[in-house]
């Protein structure tokens, strides 16, 4: 089945980018900026803080809690060489939280920048934290892409999340062409961020503000929460001439059981705030669909690349999700912690979502991809970034938002 999506040409989803249509940095109020509004084949537009008078009552919006944690580390060798390391998951400890309260060493798999400058030894650095100076090493455990590198650190009463906070810096994104600022450390976090894990944002929640929550409180729209842990992947351009050749990368998500319990209960229309929400949510269906099939085997609990598409189904959402709340109570689990790496290309059938929060994605990316899919393939993908392009909308990260409704 998956064989026909497979062939999907990305040239059909170039398009003219000029640089100064990326948005450098983030309007000085969020809430502020543009909203691209695109129901029932009509586009319009409106200032983000309207966003409530554009859903209905019955919307139940899902956020990706997720927050950024400062992955880039630097060193520099005794020749003067620096060495950056890019932090994108943990290895041992494999938790996120436990990795991050290490207080001895721990090993994560990384990006090395300047790589062949760094053949053996330890990479060693002083970092002072709280009046004392703690030094801080980097040793290579595998080589390949990524590395495995182990840190050690001789002060226990330190954590590997206290030396990322006081070396570290926010690895905003790389078409930004510049170099992280303070600013970004909260500019480039969503308001409601907890759950350290991503090495990106999930941008379009960067919209949101207190003021804003407020208003979807008053409008009666209720919100949910899940995580999926962002990876540098989310960046990789696809390379291929047809998507069956870009391996989609692997990312971490974990779901509380009260909020799968929600899900498979509300008929409330299903808004995902990102692209990220998307994945989550249509990841746990396919999820609930093999659980219902063998709930035994542990492949079940994950989803690969092109699975949704070579076994396809038609049960309803809600016994997806019922199959998975029944697993974790029989398990006595309080979340599905697992990972997914879905693909959704045009022709993919949404079993979860209902609307889409979004930014403007980059051309030939898996994430317009997806939005094409959304709206129902072909060109009208087209038209919304040609309307977007032709309105001085802001794009990437940093730049305006849309709200997606078939």
């Amino acid at each position: 089945m998956s064989q026909e999506y497979k062939k999907i040409s990305m040239e059909s989803y170039d398009y003219p980018l000029p640089d100064e249509r990326i948005a450098k940095f983030p309007l000085s109020q969020r809430d502020t900026s543009k909203l691209l509004l695109y129901k029932g084949g009509t586009i319009s537009e409106d200032k983000f803080n309207t966003l409530p008078s554009h859903l209905s009552q019955s919307s139940l919006l899902v956020f990706n809690n997720t927050r950024v944690i400062q992955a880039r580390l630097h060193f520099q060798k005794e020749s003067g060489a620096s060495i950056e390391i890019f932090c994108l998951e943990p290895r041992i400890p494999a938790d996120y939280a436990l990795s991050f309260q290490s207080n001895k060493e721990c090993v994560w798999d990384c990006l090395v920048g300047n790589s062949k400058k760094w053949k053996e030894g330890l990479l060693t650095r002083n970092v002072e934290i709280d009046g004392e100076t703690v030094k801080f090493s980097a040793e290579r455990v595998t080589t390949g892409s990524p590395q495995q590198i182990r840190f050690t650190w001789d002060n226990p009463s330190v954590t590997f999340a206290r030396l990322l906070d006081a070396v570290g810096e926010l690895p905003i994104p790389p078409y930004l062409n510049r170099e992280a600022e303070e600013s970004d450390k909260t500019t480039y976090q969503t308001v409601y961020s907890k759950i350290e894990g991503s090495v990106a944002a999930p941008t379009a929640g960067l919209h949101f503000t207190p003021q804003v929550f407020a208003s979807l409180a008053e409008s009666g729209i209720e919100t949910a929460e899940v995580t999926l842990h962002v990876g540098a992947g989310t960046f990789r351009p696809v390379k291929s001439d047809t998507i069956g050749g870009h391996d989609m990368h692997t990312e971490l998500i974990s779901v509380p059981l009260e909020i799968i319990e929600k899900i498979a209960e509300t008929n409330r229309t299903i808004i995902a705030v990102g692209t990220t929400s998307v994945r989550t949510l249509e990841s746990l269906y396919h999820i609930g669909v093999a659980l219902g099939k063998d709930a035994t085997n542990p492949n079940s609990l994950k989803v690969s690349q092109w699975q949704p598409y070579d076994y396809p189904s038609d049960i309803s959402r809600t016994e997806a999700f019922r199959n998975i709340a029944e697993y974790l109570k029989r398990n006595n689990l309080t979340h599905l912690v697992t990972s997914t790496q879905i693909i959704i290309v045009p022709g993919y059938q949404f079993k979860v979502v209902d609307g889409i929060i979004t930014n403007f994605h980059q051309p030939k990316s898996t994430l317009l991809l997806l939005v094409s899919a959304y709206i129902g393939g072909g060109e009208k993908w087209r038209e919304i970034y040609d309307y977007a392009l032709a309105n001085n909308f802001r794009f990437l990260s940093y730049g305006d938002s849309s709200l997606l409704m078939r």
